[in-house]
């Protein structure tokens, strides 16, 4: 396999990335759902988006706990389970929404942190 590929898209740890995968499989598989009971077909393009960000969600996911990391460092917060719960869904449909836009940062990172360790 190319050492392009490798180094971005199998920079993440299989479980990382199947642990996410799953997680963001939830919105399309709710908005499939949501417009089957309608009766209108979903369009391709948008088919092709929702296939793009579930499998970019992952990369996606791991720019935005990078950056949180970053920001909030070794601070835990105490708040209402509920709502942790909807941060969490909402930060979460957030990366996923954007994922063709965030996840080439994530990507670039992965290469350029593999590039440096090979060296």
């Amino acid at each position: 396999m190319h050492p392009v590929i490798v180094k971005t898209f199998g920079g993440l740890s299989t479980s990382y990335y199947l642990r996410q995968f799953v997680f963001g499989l939830a919105f399309p598989i709710f908005i499939y759902l949501m417009t089957s009971q309608g009766g209108h077909p979903i369009h391709p393009l948008v088919m092709v988006m929702m296939v793009l960000n579930t499998l970019l969600y992952p990369y996606s996911r791991f720019v935005y706990e990078g950056v949180i990391g970053f920001i909030v460092g070794e601070n835990v917060f105490i708040v209402h389970p509920l709502l942790m719960l909807g941060t969490k869904l909402a930060t979460m449909l957030f990366c996923w929404m954007c994922a063709v836009f965030v996840a080439p940062i994530g990507l670039a990172y992965l290469y350029y942190h593999h590039s440096k360790a090979q060296y």
